[in-house]
C-alpha cells in the first residue's frame, strides 16, 4: 500500500484562521461560545449559545461566489489557504485527472433550502433561481471545490452529520494509498443555523447556559448540561508520499491509519462495543499498538451519553493512562465541519508538542471511565502517533492516527 502524507491544512472556526491564531486561543485556555440575542425570537428554542465564525474571510468577486451559500464559502476559504501551503494552489496538476477531492456537511446551506422549499409552501416559484438547488444540495461543497479547482478525478461526498469531515478525510486517505489517487482534497464545512440547535434542544441536549457561556459545554464534567453548536470548516491537502517528496513538498504529517464503522443498533444513542472495535480497527490499520498512541482528541459532545459511552470505549481500548482532550469546549460542535477542523487542529498541537486542555472540567462525571484528562494549562507530550475520533447521528463511527514527521 502507498503511504499517505498531509502536505497542507487550513481550519476556518470561531478559533480564527491562521494556525498561529488557533493555537494562540487554545493556549489561552477559554472558549469561543457567545450568546445570540437575535435567537430568543425563536419561541420554544431554549438555548441562544452557538461558537460563530468571527475572523475575517477572504475576499471574493460575487462572480466566484456565485452558486455558494455561507456553508460553501466557509469551505472555500479554508481549502484555498490550504492549496497555498500546500504549493498546489493553481497547479496544472488539480486538472490532470489524478487529483480529487472529498468534501462533507450535514446538509447544504440553509438559505438555499428554504428558497427551494419556497414553492412548496408559498405556491409560488418566485424563490427559486438557477443557483437555488446547487447551494442547496448536500454535495454543494464537494462539487463548488471541484469546479473552481478544476478537479477531474475522483469525487466523494460524505454527508453523514459529525463525521461528514473525518469520513472525507478517511475516504480521501484510501484513494490516495489504493492508487486510485496521488492527490485529495478533504474536509468537512458546516454553517451556523439555529436549526441546529433547535434539534439538539428537542432532544434535551443542548446547553442552556444562556447568561454564562463561557463556562459551557463542559464535557466529561458532572455538571454539564450539554452541547453548543458551532460552525466553520477545514480542509486537509492529502497526496501520496513519493509523489509529495519528487516536488519537494512541506509535510506535516502521516495519515498512518484510518477505520470506519457503524453502530447497526440506534439512530442517536453511541454504542461502545463499536466504537471500541474502531479504534482497534484504525489502529490495525496504522500497523501499532494502543500504548503507541500518545494523546487521543476526543468526540467529546458534553451530553450524557455520548461521554460516557466514548470514554469507557476508550479505558476498553487504551486504559486509564491514555491523554485526552476536546475541542469541542472551545469551538461548540461543529457537526459536519469538526472532524476536520479537529484532525488539522491535532496535527498543529502534535507538531507543536503542546496538546489542549479540557476546559472547563472541573469534576469528573463518576460515570466517566478514568482517563488521563488533560487540566490546567495543557500537556507538553513528545507525541509520535496521535488519534482523532469521531461519531455521529447514524451510529457512524471514525477514527484516524496521524504519525508525526
Amino acid at each position: 500500500m502507498r503511504r499517505v502524507v498531509v502536505t497542507g491544512g487550513s481550519v476556518v472556526s470561531s478559533l480564527g484562521i491562521e494556525d498561529e491564531d488557533v493555537l494562540a486561543c487554545l493556549k489561552a485556555c477559554h472558549n469561543k461560545v457567545v450568546s445570540i440575542p437575535d435567537w430568543q425570537k425563536y419561541k420554544g428554542l431554549r438555548t441562544t449559545l452557538a461558537a460563530p465564525v468571527t475572523a475575517q474571510l477572504r475576499d471574493f468577486s460575487r462572480k466566484e461566489l456565485r452558486g455558494m451559500g455561507r456553508v460553501a464559502i466557509l469551505a472555500l476559504n479554508a481549502t484555498e489557504t490550504a492549496l497555498e501551503k500546500a504549493g498546489l494552489l493553481g497547479s496544472d496538476e488539480l486538472k490532470a485527472g489524478r487529483a480529487g477531492i472529498a468534501y462533507g456537511s450535514s446538509a447544504g446551506n440553509v438559505d438555499g433550502l428554504l428558497d427551494f422549499y419556497g414553492l412548496l409552501l408559498n405556491y409560488s416559484s418566485k424563490s427559486v433561481s438557477p443557483t437555488t438547488y446547487i447551494k442547496a444540495m448536500p454535495q454543494t461543497c464537494a462539487a463548488n471545490l471541484s469546479v473552481r479547482y478544476g478537479l477531474t478525478g475522483r469525487l466523494i461526498t460524505t454527508n453523514t452529520a459529525c463525521t461528514s469531515g473525518s469520513m472525507s478525510i478517511g475516504y480521501a486517505y484510501e484513494a490516495i494509498r489504493n492508487g486510485v489517487q496521488d492527490i485529495m482534497i478533504a474536509g468537512g464545512a458546516e454553517e451556523l443555523t439555529p436549526a441546529d440547535a433547535a434539534v439538539f434542544d428537542s432532544i434535551l441536549s443542548a446547553s442552556t447556559l444562556n447568561e454564562t457561556p463561557e463556562v459551557t459545554p463542559r464535557a466529561y464534567d458532572r455538571n454539564r448540561d450539554g452541547l453548543v453548536v458551532g460552525e466553520g470548516a477545514g480542509t486537509l491537502i492529502l497526496e501520496e508520499y513519493e509523489h509529495a517528496i519528487a516536488r519537494g513538498a512541506r509535510i506535516y504529517a502521516e495519515i498512518a491509519g484510518f477505520a470506519t464503522n457503524t453502530d447497526g443498533v440506534h439512530i442517536t444513542h453511541p454504542n461502545g462495543v463499536t466504537i471500541a472495535r474502531v479504534m482497534r480497527m484504525s489502529l490495525e490499520s496504522a500497523g501499532i499498538e494502543a500504548k503507541d498512541i500518545a494523546y487521543i482528541n476526543m468526540h467529546g459532545t458534553a451530553t450524557v451519553s455520548g461521554d460516557i459511552v466514548e470514554t469507557n470505549a476508550v479505558h476498553d481500548v487504551f486504559g486509564p493512562d491514555v491523554p485526552v482532550s476536546t475541542l469541542k469546549n472551545y469551538t461548540g460542535h461543529t457537526l459536519g465541519a469538526c472532524g476536520a477542523i479537529e484532525a488539522w487542529s491535532t496535527i498543529l498541537m502534535m507538531r507543536d508538542g503542546w496538546f489542549c486542555p479540557n476546559i472547563n472540567l472541573k469534576d469528573v462525571d463518576p460515570e466517566c471511565a478514568q482517563l488521563d484528562y488533560i487540566t490546567g494549562t495543557g500537556r507538553t507530550i513528545d507525541a509520535q502517533y496521535v488519534m482523532s475520533n469521531n461519531f455521529a447521528f447514524g451510529g457512524i463511527n471514525t477514527s484516524l492516527i496521524f504519525k508525526r514527521c
